[in-house]
């Protein structure tokens, strides 16, 4: 559905009617960075085509937008600039990262934001816009920097918690502090994963729309504020693949305590079995009842033999202690 429409003049939001003839009008108006920014939130097929009929969208594009579950990506076509960019959400309760998706068009005075899903609504990025005319001023480019710089800037704050995240398990495994399991690392892990599949394609599209060679962005202001954006990506992305290589090794290293206690635990079992042994092993001897054995009619074998198994399972007990297996 449409969730929201209006033109920027002079970086003044004002009322939208007709697409069609506002398009007319802001391209024969006085304003050349007047436009128009329709925003969708997950279109039907009826809905997009209205306005695709009305923006004559590249069809390539439009098969992108409706299909849905793109890579990050930037691509020209013809004047229109065609953004699709993963959102992403840390849930607190389960230490998840989940994604979603906005799409925008960029062309000749207009911008269409298409949203799937409830993890990034742009209503306060089209407020905190509207708040900065000399932002709007600049036309249909200061939307696209700034549901990118908000969308990066999520990227950090959720940078900020895998890190919380990670120090946590790296305590518990290190430390000695609480408790972590394989699940609980492998987990991580995968979140550290989602978040990678959603920020390093970017990196070269945003280095694409501040590198004054290739950019498509016309003002020299516009195109320093994407490099601040690709910069605070790109450090996210290194502390994301540095988080990536660290969970591998605290993963190994986790396995490898596990292991070391297995090893453990069996030592102390086997030297248990063999002190159970000797007097397991005397005892069903004299089980056997026969009339010659030692002491067998002695007054005071019983307790010699108690005796016998009690010394021999002491000195069984503190040769394993010395070794280390108990």
């Amino acid at each position: 559905m449409i969730v929201d429409q209006a033109i920027y003049r002079h970086g003044v939001r004002q009322q939208c009617g007709d697409l069609s003839d506002a398009l007319d009008a802001l391209r024969t108006g006085d304003d050349p960075h007047a436009f128009l920014w329709i925003g969708l939130k997950d279109p039907t097929d009826a809905e997009f085509e209205l306005v695709n009929d009305e923006l004559k969208l590249h069809p390539l594009a439009v098969e992108d937008a409706v299909k849905g579950n793109q890579r990050a990506k930037v691509e020209l076509y013809d004047n229109t600039i065609f953004v699709v960019l993963k959102t992403l959400r840390y849930v607190e309760a389960t230490s998840d990262v989940e994604t979603g998706e906005v799409m925008l068009f960029v062309g000749d005075r207009f911008v269409v934001t298409v949203r799937y899903g409830e993890l990034s609504p742009l209503a306060t990025v089209r407020k905190r816009l509207e708040a900065k005319p000399e932002m709007l001023r600049h036309g249909e480019i200061s939307v696209l920097h700034a549901v990118m710089d908000a969308i990066v800037d999520n990227y950090v704050e959720i940078d900020a918690e895998l890190q919380t995240d990670l120090e946590q398990i790296e305590a518990a495994v290190f430390g000695g502090r609480g408790h972590a399991d394989s699940e609980q690392i492998y987990s991580l892990k995968r979140e550290v994963v989602e978040f990678r599949r959603a920020a390093t394609p970017l990196a070269a599209p945003l280095n694409m729309l501040h590198d004054g060679s290739r950019s498509p962005v016309p003002v020299k202001e516009m195109r320093l504020l994407f490099r601040d954006v690709a910069d605070h990506l790109l450090r996210v992305i290194d502390h994301v693949e540095s988080y990536d290589r660290l969970l591998t090794d605290v993963l190994n290293a986790h396995l490898a305590q596990i292991t070391v206690q297995q090893n453990s635990d069996m030592r102390k079992i086997s030297a248990w079995v063999a002190i159970a042994a000797v007097p397991t092993m005397i005892a069903g001897i004299y089980g056997m009842n026969f009339e010659n054995m030692p002491e067998l009619k002695w007054q005071y074998g019983y307790f010699a033999v108690l005796a016998v198994m009690a010394g021999v399972c002491s000195l069984l007990y503190r040769a394993f202690r010395r070794s280390g297996w108990l």
